[in-house]
């Protein structure tokens, strides 16, 4: 039951620099031991910033997001769409 921020970062390099930063609240609903348990023993969690991804399967766990999915999945697509437009 706690919320935890997601921050990431793009910086896109031509004739000029720019560069993002992404953040991102994600608000977990209150887990039970079995629901971890059970999380674990999927193997999801290993290899993942923060031990879970938002695509999978600890999607059902998240109560609340404020911000960017896919920002939080690591690369915020409105914000590079943005960083591309601006190209001159």
């Amino acid at each position: 039951g706690r919320t935890h921020h997601v921050y990431t970062a793009v910086a896109l390099i031509t004739e000029t620099e720019q560069v993002r930063l992404n953040i991102n609240h994600v608000s977990f609903r209150p887990l039970t031991e079995t629901d971890i348990q059970q999380y674990c023993e999927t193997e999801e969690p290993l290899g993942k910033a923060g031990a879970y991804a938002i695509q999978g399967k600890a999607a059902a766990f998240i109560e609340r997001l404020e911000g960017s999915y896919s920002g939080v999945m690591g690369l915020p697509l409105y914000e590079v769409a943005e960083m591309l437009n601006n190209i001159k």
